[in-house]
């Protein structure tokens, strides 16, 4: 079955984190779509039950498209830090802690992996930033696709540019972190990058 083209002017963004409808706004820039936030449309954000970012991502952009009738993007990230078995890969917003404090979130990770005595090295402390995002029409019609950034811990942080976990994630190939970055650069090959890619071949094309 071929995918679904987008064809409307506005588009809603499941999210309240402003750094990611930001960067999802600049990616839908050269479409001409008018993105509206969640936290603009004063929209609660559904309880994030799946087991996978796939699941929660769809389950995101279903809820805002019933709500809104309009389509609507879902967007569900994470970190996975393979020495940590993954983790915290769907928690990863929680292991910031009740203000959403990145830096708690990082020296967290910092403190398990040390906790586990695993070595400072590029090979020890790989890790994979995720992405998936899913496009829901109101008729209960779903797009999804799933996008990642493979690199590394690293420790202290660097870098202010970007958002979350951005200055402890040096991608491979790349001396600075994403937090180094300018985000021209990391938003062309950022995992939501690599994801939105996908998006844009199946349904913006």
């Amino acid at each position: 079955m071929s995918a679904r083209h987008f064809s409307g002017s506005k588009l809603v963004v499941a999210t309240h984190n402003r750094g990611k409808a930001g960067e999802i706004g600049i990616m839908l820039a050269p479409f001409g779509v008018q993105v509206l936030s969640h936290a603009e449309l004063g929209l609660a954000v559904p309880e994030e039950t799946g087991t996978t970012f796939l699941e929660n991502a769809e389950l995101k952009a279903r809820a805002a498209a019933e709500v809104t009738k309009l389509p609507s993007l879902g967007d569900d990230s994470g970190l996975s830090v393979h020495a940590l078995d993954g983790q915290p890969g769907l928690y990863t917003a929680d292991w910031e802690g009740p203000d959403r404090d990145a830096m708690t979130g990082m020296a967290r990770i910092h403190r398990e992996l040390a906790e586990r005595g695993v070595p400072d090295t590029r090979e020890a402390r790989a890790a994979t930033f995720n992405c998936a995002l899913a496009l829901a029409w109101p008729d209960g019609h779903v797009e999804s696709v799933l996008g990642e950034l493979r690199g590394a811990i690293v420790w202290p942080p660097r870098g202010s540019n970007g958002h979350g976990y951005d200055p402890t994630f040096q991608p491979d190939g790349w001396s600075m972190t994403c937090g180094e970055m300018d985000p021209d650069v990391k938003n062309r090959i950022s995992h939501r990058a690599n994801a939105f890619a996908k998006l844009v071949e199946r349904c913006f094309r």
